[in-house]
């Protein structure tokens, strides 16, 4: 079957975005020639505003009315496509015009990554392939400016620290971010404090703490020039948040960790990723040494 218009549907978070990605790219290398519109949440749009094969972006808005809901509809209605993969799953792709039609396998195991999940949705096209790493897309334009922010920094061994999370239970504390980078300083030349705008009273009172040079990124990037400036890195550590799997996502060694929540479906998927998950799933409870130990022996590996 020829391909040459398709509708993706990916997820709203930062972190559920990344992890549709290897859907997305997969897509792209079956059907080189194709063109694809994106319906995305305003929040992790740009993760794909320079896809290679991308011609729309459509902004997916949550607690609108039912008029701007129809709109929205009436708008996707316009194009028939080819194929729509739904990783959504909340019916939207029955209301829209399409030749095939392909949605995220509901069934699952506490043992099946999200990033597994969504790629059974291709087993149609693909058969039981096993999901390739995440990817982003990134321009020269966000390389530019990250080296840039990078600029002041010596050396080139920086350790990335991603301090805040969207709730508090999911936060390390500040204090034992600060501990750790300054108890593996000899491993680094530097260090980078990332994360939103909501995160710079965090990373401003880390940052005369930490030993090493240091530069405060928070509220400062988007998300695009946060993933250049993770490329750079020599290793990430982090919450469970988005930073982590942009990290993963530039192939930049990544150590999360958890307090709650499913490391086993949502950590970074990649190679170089790794996590903690703090005992009793309580932050207060894991010790800075137990993220040194498993620091370190990350960004010795080959």
């Amino acid at each position: 079957m020829t391909m040459q218009h398709i509708l993706f549907i990916t997820l709203s978070n930062i972190g559920d975005a990344v992890m549709t990605t290897p859907v997305l790219a997969a897509l792209h290398e079956r059907y080189p020639d194709a063109r694809f519109d994106i319906v995305a949440d305003a929040r992790s749009a740009a993760l794909f505003a320079h896809f290679d094969a991308l011609d729309d972006i459509i902004l997916k808005h949550k607690n609108v009315g039912w008029r701007a809901k129809l709109a929205f509809v009436r708008q996707l209605r316009r194009k028939r496509y080819d194929l729509i993969v739904d990783l959504r799953t909340d019916g939207l792709s029955w209301l829209l015009r399409a030749r095939q039609r392909l949605n995220k396998i509901r069934q699952r195991t506490s043992q099946t990554h999200s990033v597994e999940q969504h790629f059974r949705a291709l087993a149609p096209l693909l058969g039981h392939a096993a999901p390739p790493p995440t990817c982003l897309w990134i321009p020269e334009a966000a390389h530019t400016a990250a080296a840039a922010h990078l600029a002041a920094l010596p050396g080139s061994r920086w350790l990335a620290l991603g301090p805040g999370a969207n709730w508090d239970g999911k936060i390390w504390d500040a204090a034992r971010f600060v501990a750790l980078a300054n108890q593996c300083a000899s491993e680094f030349d530097g260090v980078i404090l990332l994360g939103g705008a909501a995160d710079r009273a965090r990373a401003e009172a880390m940052q005369p703490q930490i030993h090493l040079p240091s530069v405060d990124l928070c509220g400062q990037t988007g998300l695009l020039e946060a993933a250049a400036v993770l490329a750079r890195a020599r290793a990430f550590v982090g919450n469970d948040s988005g930073l982590g799997h942009l990290a993963s996502a530039v192939g930049t060694p990544t150590l999360t960790v958890f307090g709650p929540g499913d490391p086993l479906r949502y950590r970074p998927w990649g190679a170089h990723a790794r996590w903690l998950v703090a005992p009793g799933q309580d932050l207060s409870q894991l010790s800075v040494e137990q993220v040194a130990t498993v620091l370190k022996d990350l960004v010795a590996a080959p």
